[in-house]
């Protein structure tokens, strides 16, 4: 896997984050600098550790199951990728809490899905420091995006940055999947 591919895999899991820092940006009436680096800060470090925490108990079974890692990162992807999309569709509501709890509460809701994609990183030859620092960054920046287009836009993005992360997850299980039967 390249690091074109998981940087287009961080665009991806980064969408969940995006649309909650759409929504953070959305309950301030006046945005500052703390707010929008509180959201880069919090979703990038979490979406960035927890595909390490997935590799690293990945890993421990990656010889067990070698033969189907295609099909178990397509299952993973296609799943994560279906439950984004179903999400976009739900109801949420923001509020403008930037405490430590919370924020550490939504990063954490945001990233589960990047732990699946650590267990299917454990499948394939990658050096997974880099890996997690890409989307680290990407994460980072596309939060302090969102957080800025929420409050000058309003949640007219929201809903469609969440399926564009959900397909680019199903695509990249299906491109995953095809490699691995070919």
């Amino acid at each position: 896997m390249s690091y074109f591919e998981i940087f287009i895999i961080g665009i991806g899991l980064s969408m969940d984050a995006f649309a909650v820092s759409i929504g953070k940006g959305l309950s301030v009436s006046k945005l500052k600098l703390k707010h929008i680096l509180l959201c880069g800060l919090y979703f990038g470090i979490f979406q960035g550790l927890m595909p390490f925490i997935g590799y690293t108990l990945g890993s421990q079974f990656s010889s067990l199951i070698d033969r189907y890692d295609h099909w178990i990162a397509f299952i993973l992807l296609v799943f994560i990728g279906v439950n984004m999309i179903k999400e976009s569709f739900e109801e949420e509501h923001s509020n403008n809490d930037f405490s430590v709890k919370e924020m550490t509460l939504l990063a954490i809701a945001t990233s589960i899905d990047a732990l699946s994609v650590g267990v299917t990183f454990s499948f394939f030859d990658i050096h997974i420091i880099p890996a997690c620092l890409l989307i680290t960054l990407t994460t980072f920046v596309i939060s302090m995006v969102g957080v800025v287009i929420g409050n000058i836009f309003g949640n007219r993005y929201e809903q469609r940055a969440e399926i564009f992360g959900g397909c680019i997850l199903i695509l990249i299980g299906l491109r995953l999947l095809i490699g691995g039967l070919l």
